[in-house]
């Protein structure tokens, strides 16, 4: 999870033959799936986003073919990506608990 805006940029042109500005967000995890890169272009510049989890890990959605180095995901399955969902099983992950909402 060392790459920054270049070598993700090339990764997005060399391996997925994707422009990367083209709209989609291309996410990055590292091999414990405990860190996420996302990699963005708003037409006006690049956006390099990370998380790191302090306990647990991603869940990461299974491929349908075997060696397939990308997958489109729906802005919800992305979301519940994020948010320490285990799709597989539609369960929070053990580690997860949303912080209670505080005053604004």
């Amino acid at each position: 999870m060392r790459k920054g805006f270049g070598s993700l940029c090339g990764a997005v042109y060399d391996q997925l033959k994707e422009d990367v500005r083209n709209g989609a967000l291309y996410v990055f995890a590292n091999k414990r799936r405990t860190r996420l890169k996302i990699l963005y272009c708003d037409g006006t510049g690049m956006w390099l986003l990370t998380k790191r989890l302090d306990a647990g890990t991603f869940f990461w959605p299974r491929s349908s073919q075997a060696g397939q180095t990308k997958m489109s995901l729906t802005p919800e399955i992305f979301a519940l990506l994020t948010d320490g969902i285990d799709l597989h099983q539609a369960t929070m992950r053990p580690w997860y608990e949303r912080p209670p909402a505080g005053p604004v």
